[in-house]
């Protein structure tokens, strides 16, 4: 497994992107299996929102100053998957917004993603080098051994408040 923090973040990447692919293949009444596939992408949601926020973005920040507006944009848009994951965890798999709230915040996350990917990625690749990518990389594995998996847990709790209350 590298330990390079960008290589590390686009595995999780790829895990979150496969459980929107099959969220979306789901069939229209498979309610069950759309609530089973959700609590695995709330999770993936909640690990990777974590470390990124816990230790990618503030070592962007202080690294890369010239970055800083694009880690604020990246806080901003963990927001509100923190907001869209609070509400789809009031709801009912059969509830009518459910479908369509799950879908937007695939939406949302997605184009994060995609952003990340195609250009926050490669300016911070190139603004950093190996080792330090390394060095975050290993960071990044230790926060996720401790990362809540669950907004339930007391640190994601503060952060699902911290992004109601905003």
């Amino acid at each position: 497994m590298s330990t390079d923090a960008i290589v590390i973040l686009k595995d999780d990447h790829k895990r979150i992107r496969s459980l929107f692919k099959r969220f979306q293949d789901s069939g229209p009444t498979a309610h069950t299996t759309r609530g089973t596939i959700v609590d695995e992408i709330i999770q993936e949601l909640t690990v990777h929102t974590y470390i990124e926020n816990e230790v990618m973005y503030p070592q962007v920040r202080a690294l890369v100053p010239e970055l800083e507006q694009d880690v604020l944009e990246s806080y901003e848009e963990h927001h509100v998957a923190d907001l869209l994951v609070m509400e789809l965890m009031a709801l009912a798999p059969d509830a009518e917004h459910f479908r369509a709230k799950a879908t937007v915040l695939i939406e949302n996350v997605t184009h994060h993603i995609d952003e990340e990917e195609n250009d926050w990625f490669p300016k911070v690749r190139s603004a950093l080098g190996r080792k330090q990518l390394t060095t975050i990389g290993e960071q990044l594995l230790e926060s996720k051994k401790t990362a809540p998996r669950h907004p339930s847990r007391p640190s994601a709790l503060k952060k699902a408040a911290d992004a109601l209350l905003a």
